[in-house]
């Protein structure tokens, strides 16, 4: 806990009503928040997230974490003798694989932020996409990067084919906090294992939220200098995917971002899960940390 002690009484009364704004504006809506990266496996960041999403939700504000689970995955598969594979940055999935993804992502790593959250306060409910009929997916067809006439089997990926939010609503309604693990169901009732950036941006489109919150491992989304941008529009996006300062894993990330912006997100922060409290600073003060994407 940091020590704020020696902050003078009427300083924090200042503090607290600087953010009375912002409480004002984003009462009663809801915030989809993506956790991963450093964010998910350092303790005091953990409890940190944990505090910030409770706080949220005491101010009326209605917060839903969509989380993911690369190394916790990776460090399983280690453990029974399995060696991770990827295609174009998708993991491939096969059956044995996928059986690994449930139970790390909706056991382990689920259970471990719903009690992370309960501890601080609040009620937390895990759900996946199998819950309430929530994420129906269908196989991903993965087109080659270089020879778009060669498609790859990366096996139980998924793509969403759609998203009924009804219970993710029911439940905020009743003041729990609703975790999501990206896992999707097909029609035979086989499991998809799905990019967690890309639930938590479809998710935020049809929850129609206010804000896609994207915590991270990085600053932001940097220029080729390495500035960060703070700011950004849909149009200068498509301008750095095209020059190639947008790359590698964060495609994915941004361009789920982009199409959550395009489609009625009002903002879409890709923030630096590092920073302690990044979640209530980045919504609760006029403070940037991290990039924000606008649809115009």
């Amino acid at each position: 806990m940091t020590d704020i002690s020696y902050i003078p009484p009427r300083d924090k009364a200042e503090i607290l009503s600087q953010a009375l704004p912002y409480i004002r504006k984003f009462h009663g809506k809801t915030m989809v928040i993506k956790y991963g990266g450093n964010a998910m496996t350092d303790p005091a960041l953990q409890a940190d997230f944990a505090e910030d999403v409770v706080l949220l939700k005491l101010v009326g504000i209605n917060p839903v974490v969509v989380h993911g689970g690369g190394p916790q995955i990776e460090m399983a598969l280690k453990r029974l003798g399995k060696q991770g594979e990827f295609v174009q940055g998708m993991r491939v999935t096969d059956a044995e694989t996928m059986e690994v993804v449930e139970w790390v992502l909706a056991g382990e790593v689920q259970q471990d932020i719903v009690g992370l959250i309960n501890q601080a306060g609040g009620k937390a409910v895990g759900l996946t996409g199998r819950d309430g009929a929530m994420i129906r997916a269908r196989k991903l067809r993965l087109i080659d990067s270089l020879d778009p006439s060669k498609e790859h089997d990366v096996g139980q990926v998924g793509e969403i084919v759609s998203i009924d939010p009804s219970v993710v609503k029911a439940l905020q309604d009743d003041a729990f906090i609703p975790v999501i693990s990206p896992i999707g169901f097909g029609e035979n009732n086989e499991s998809y294992n799905i990019n967690a950036d890309v639930v938590a941006a479809k998710l935020a489109t049809v929850l129609q939220a206010e804000k896609l919150m994207m915590l991270t491992n990085i600053k932001g989304v940097l220029d080729k200098s390495g500035e960060l941008l703070v700011d950004l529009t849909a149009r200068q996006i498509d301008e750095l995917f095209a020059d190639g300062t947008i790359s590698g894993g964060m495609l994915p990330k941004i361009s789920g971002a982009l199409d959550a912006a395009k489609s009625g997100v009002n903002a879409v922060h890709i923030i630096d899960g590092r920073v302690p409290h990044a979640l209530l600073l980045e919504i609760l003060t006029d403070q940037a940390f991290g990039t924000m994407i606008r649809s115009h």
